[in-house]
């Protein structure tokens, strides 16, 4: 974004959404029950960006008779798309990064994601998905005896030891939370995005994942240094957390509540097509959890009934682009609707990888894609301009 509004002398806003960061509507009491949460959905934090903008033409002198684009990535790009749809007299186009606006009931396969995520890891070193697929059930049988519980919070420095069956599933899905992040951030030099990492971080959580015919013991002892790439790069911790998958303060409440509401995103896992635990979708015990934690049920219809599902061609001026490493794209738009609704594939490329800063280790496809989202956005500036002379 700093490049591109260089080059379009444009201002960027950054804008916070509703219950995120610093803006708490209800201050300290914004989490406390359902009744305060009623107003963070993805519909009122469009219309407060509508305002915002409204009021940023008002009050900036020059600003009034600009055109507007809006960006943004992972749900920051749903946001951005979707704002394009209910609010196309506010912004002239979107460009929705890695934005999954298809991840919803049965729009996409919900084996897709964990697909793609294993895709990576198989392509990323010798039998890295195949020793980790053999994990789950060495972690089953190591699990079993209270010995082998004391043994595998050691191995793999635990900071808080495993007692008991529960702890173990937490500790499953802490790893594959693990994994999927990996997915999310295998980028082409170092980043700090998620956690510090280094360089194409799954090729190197993969060297040690090179034979899955092991002991178990050994298996995980080759697990414990893959999982350390991803929450101990610096060298750091003293011990490694389970409560915690991501360094920055990432709003996980806020999004766990939408996620709980309308942001009802259907996964699932055979054990065949993917390197996980089979897993079936079950809305009933989604459900459940979510009026356990927040005393709501979601409404998994709600997002298509609102943004239109695959029925968009009526919209137009969206980019959508996404990375073919990300796990997200396999919920996102990957091929052309119409020649203003717009799908852009970078091989190579992970989440949201077109809208981070510029960089030396960049391949080649991003600087293609990112050279055709600018040439869309002049379209639409050219345009806008051009429907303003009409008016006047």
């Amino acid at each position: 974004m700093w490049d591109v509004a260089e080059e379009l002398k444009a201002m960027l806003v950054f804008a916070e959404h509703r219950y995120y960061g610093k803006s708490l509507p209800f201050g300290a009491n914004s989490f406390k029950d359902s009744r305060h949460l009623n107003f963070l959905t993805s519909e009122q934090a469009l219309a407060d960006f509508g305002e915002l903008i409204k009021h940023l033409k008002r009050t900036i002198p020059g600003a009034a008779n600009q055109p507007v684009i809006a960006l943004g990535g992972s749900y920051g790009g749903m946001l951005a798309a979707w704002f394009r749809m209910k609010y196309p007299h506010v912004v002239a186009g979107a460009l929705a990064a890695s934005a999954p606006i298809w991840q919803f009931e049965d729009l996409v396969p919900c084996g897709v994601f964990m697909e793609i995520v294993t895709t990576d890891f198989r392509k990323s070193g010798p039998n890295c998905s195949e020793s980790i697929r053999s994990s789950w059930d060495a972690i089953n049988r190591l699990t079993r005896t209270g010995t082998g519980l004391h043994w595998l919070s050691e191995a793999l420095h635990l900071c808080t030891p495993l007692t008991n069956s529960q702890d173990v599933q937490r500790l499953k899905d802490w790893i594959s939370e693990t994994w999927v992040n990996l997915a999310m951030v295998d980028y082409p030099y170092k980043s700090d995005f998620l956690q510090l990492l280094p360089a194409w971080p799954i090729k190197v959580v993969c060297q040690y994942l090179r034979n899955p015919h092991v002991s178990d013991t050994q298996l995980l002892q080759n697990i414990f240094q893959a999982l350390n790439v991803y929450h101990n790069y610096s060298g750091q911790a003293r011990c490694l957390n389970m409560s915690e998958i991501a360094t920055r303060s990432l709003g996980t409440l806020g999004w766990s509540y939408q996620a709980c509401t309308e942001m009802v995103m259907p996964f699932c896992t055979n054990g065949i097509d993917d390197m996980f635990e089979p897993h079936l979708w079950d809305l009933k015990e989604f459900s459940d959890d979510c009026f356990k934690q927040w005393g709501v049920k979601p409404r998994p219809s709600w997002i298509t009934t609102m943004y239109g599902g695959k029925n968009i061609s009526s919209h137009t001026n969206i980019i959508f682009s996404n990375g073919d490493l990300d796990p997200w794209s396999g919920g996102g738009v990957t091929k052309n609707i119409t020649d203003t609704l717009v799908a852009i594939t970078i091989p190579e490329g992970a989440h949201h990888l077109d809208l981070r800063a510029n960089n030396a280790l960049d391949p080649e496809t991003l600087l293609l894609a990112r050279s055709l989202e600018v040439k869309y956005m002049k379209q639409w500036i050219r345009d806008f301009y051009a429907s303003l002379r009409k008016t006047h």
